[in-house]
Parts: structure tokens; sequence; C-alpha cells
């Protein structure tokens, strides 16, 4: 799922921010060796969190049908994951790396989640909303410059883009075959000359009838 989010994130940026220029996208940490290393203009988008969205967490089971509309499964509801990325912009220049960042939050602010189009494999599959944020507050318990000291490297401006990908627990329960009948009640005793030993239920004219069953005395 991670990947899938990646690859949407790339094509996302390429078609939004940097159509018609041949800047790279890198996913790398961008630490203060990969920086040396670089020898072009970069966006980085690099991945520095995953957690549960407790938020979108659904409770009980889901049905699946078969072409009969007949309940053959149960499974629990996709959990739903927070992908964190830190979007920055390097060149040679701060100011062409300001444009390069305003042209990256244009673009995604015209998104409230990852289009359609660019979701593949289980993404696709699964056919919900990847809901998409950019540069929110970050949570009480995570600061920025905490994020690079941890990669060794100096503060610089960035873009916060955070994702909330669903993901398929894959815990299936098989359900058991539908009820066929309905109730028998006992009722045998005291009846005289014939001995009632139940009903039965059958459908008549889309409604469940009840039938009297009845057998000898002895």
């Amino acid at each position: 799922m991670i990947h899938e989010v990646d690859e949407a994130l790339r094509q996302l940026v390429r078609e939004e921010a940097l159509r018609g220029t041949d800047i790279e996208v890198a996913f790398d940490a961008p630490t203060k060796d990969w920086a040396a290393r670089r020898n072009a203009p970069t966006v980085n988008v690099y991945l520095y969190d995953v957690r549960e969205d407790l938020r979108r967490r659904q409770r009980g089971l889901l049905n699946e049908y078969d072409e009969d509309n007949i309940v053959t499964a149960r499974h629990l509801p996709p959990r739903h994951m927070k992908l964190s990325y830190l979007v920055t912009a390097w060149t040679q220049r701060p100011e062409d790396e300001h444009r390069l960042l305003s042209s990256l939050l244009h673009g995604f602010l015209r998104h409230d989640a990852l289009p359609p189009e660019l979701l593949a494999g289980s993404l696709a599959e699964i056919g919900l909303p990847v809901a998409m944020t950019v540069a929110l507050p970050p949570p009480e318990d995570r600061a920025f410059a905490d994020v690079w000291s941890a990669l060794g490297g100096e503060l610089k401006p960035s873009l916060d883009v955070v994702v909330s990908a669903p993901v398929d627990p894959g815990r299936v329960f098989p359900a058991g075959p539908p009820a066929r009948e309905g109730v028998r009640l006992d009722l045998s005793r005291g009846l005289g000359s014939a001995e009632e030993v139940g009903h039965h239920a059958e459908p008549e004219g889309g409604r469940v009838a009840m039938r009297r069953v009845r057998r000898p005395a002895s």
C-alpha cells in the first residue's frame, strides 16, 4: 500500500507542479550526505511517519453477498493509515526553491484526496477515497524541527503532506448457510382424535404462512 501511495504522489507532483520540467522526484531521506550528492533540481518527498488514523476506524463486520443477495461471509472494515510526507524543494537558490514550493502547495490544495485515476493495486481495488491534507499544524507529540534533527540536517522550508490510505485487514469470517425452515412448535398434548405436532413456516406470496401439521392419535 505504501509504495502505491508513493507512486500516486509522484504522478500528482509531476502533473500538478512539474509539468513541462525535468525536475527529479526523489523519496530518499534528505540527509546531509544525500544533499551533498544531489546535482540537479529535485523535489524530495520523504515518508517520515506511519500511524493509524483512529478517527476513521469503524466497528463491527461488513457483509459479503453473492448474486442471490445471500450473505456468504463477513469481514472486518478497512483500517486507515496516515502516511506523513516531508516535501522539500532543492535547487541552487532559495528563491527558486520557494517558487517551486509555491507551485507544489497550489497543486496539493486542488485535491482533498488522491485523484482516483492515479490509484493502482490495492488502493484501486478497495474503492475508497484516499484522503489527503497539506500544511496542517503538526500533532502536539511531533515537531518538524525534531524530524530535521533526526535526519542530521539543517531546518529547511517544507510542506507536510498527510495521506490517509485504507488498508484491508484481510480477516474474513465465513457465514453459515441461510435458514430454510421456520420454527416448529410442539403442541402435541391433549388434542383429541388428531394430534397437533407443530407448525411449519412456508413462503406464500412473498409472506410466511404457518401450516398446521397433524398426525392420527394413537
